[in-house]
């Protein structure tokens, strides 16, 4: 059903854990579901020098929480901010329809991150 990148990223997930202030932190929720995904990064001139999570959900969204943070480091706002569903999508090796609102979940939590 999921990937191994996926479940690597759900095993063994890095950068867990929210960051002290002054970190910029946001969290998303699908009201649907219930999931959760916190995110939080410190911003040095404009990029990510340090990110962290929480997640509360399926394994599929703590699986996209764990892999936008760690893809995050070292990327500018600019790319934070862009970040799609596709983008997470490709970072987990794919998910099956059923998961596909974990990669909108951590998208929207990249896309109000890289407003901060």
């Amino acid at each position: 059903m999921y990937s191994p990148r996926l479940l690597q990223f759900f095993r063994e997930p890095k950068c867990v854990g929210l960051l002290p202030p002054p970190a910029a932190s946001v969290e998303v929720m699908n009201p649907v579901c219930g999931d959760i995904l916190q995110l939080s990064v410190e911003w040095r001139d404009g990029i990510v020098a340090k990110s962290g999570f929480l997640a509360k959900g399926c394994t599929a969204s703590i699986a996209a929480g764990a892999a936008l943070a760690e893809w995050a480091e070292g990327k500018t706002r600019e790319q934070v901010a862009a970040m799609t569903p596709a983008g997470i999508e490709a970072l987990l090796d794919g998910l099956p329809n059923e998961s596909k609102h974990a990669a909108q979940l951590a998208a929207d939590a990249a896309r109000a991150l890289g407003k901060r």
